[in-house]
């Protein structure tokens, strides 16, 4: 019989949930998209989007891998271009509240106005672009990664794994109850201010991350 054995040791793996838990309850752009089409679109568009969170992540794990991340963080210029990539990207998600034919349009014909493709795409880019995730790889995961061993890889996707459990595990209930909000925003005044505020605040995360990297 063969025994299974983690890359990781368990008292390591534990401290590693404790801190990667409190990082993921802490709200960034990742939540707002995910309350914002969950809450326009439903549940199944919601749950598209927790996909997309993850598997940018996956992405992040490919690149953190390869070197590619550390090649990003350490090249200035490479990193401010992630970066308003990033910002452009999500203030352009909030800049779309207020256009004539955006996301109000809750329960309109019957049909949601986010597509599940057009969630799950732009989590994904939102969460590769966001230079908070690829310091995250770069700060958090060294301190739990043996490096003296030969199994750096596995040991970096076993982190990757468990980060991507804790936040779908945080993530999809998120998704699945907004849909309890979407029934009192049947009121097209009430849902106008959920969808503005929501999209203010998206522009304003891609207004601090310009002004983090631009001054």
């Amino acid at each position: 019989m063969l025994a299974f054995t983690l890359p990781i040791d368990f008292p390591t793996l534990i401290a590693f949930i404790l801190t990667a838990s409190v990082i993921v309850l802490t709200p960034g752009p990742d939540t707002l998209i995910i309350l914002r089409y969950a809450i326009s679109s439903g549940p199944r568009v919601g749950l598209a989007t927790v996909a997309g969170v993850q598997f940018g992540l996956v992405g992040h794990t490919i690149l953190a891998i390869l070197g590619i991340s550390v090649l990003i963080a350490s090249t200035p210029w490479l990193f401010k271009a992630v970066a308003l990539a990033g910002a452009s990207y999500i203030g352009w998600i909030g800049v779309q509240s207020f256009m004539p034919h955006g996301l109000l349009h809750v329960g309109a014909g019957g049909k949601p106005p986010v597509s599940a493709h057009k969630a799950f795409r732009d989590a994904t880019f939102c969460n590769l672009l966001n230079p908070k995730v690829i310091l995250l790889f770069l700060a958090l995961f060294p301190n739990f990664v043996d490096r003296t061993r030969d199994d750096v890889p596995q040991q970096l996707i076993t982190l990757s794994l468990t980060l991507i459990i804790i936040n779908a595990v945080w993530q999809a209930p998120m998704a699945l109850s907004a849909e309890l909000v979407r029934r009192w925003l049947k009121n097209p005044q009430i849902y106008k201010v959920v969808m503005y505020s929501t999209g203010v605040m998206l522009i304003a995360v891609a207004a601090l991350m310009f002004y983090d990297n631009l001054f």
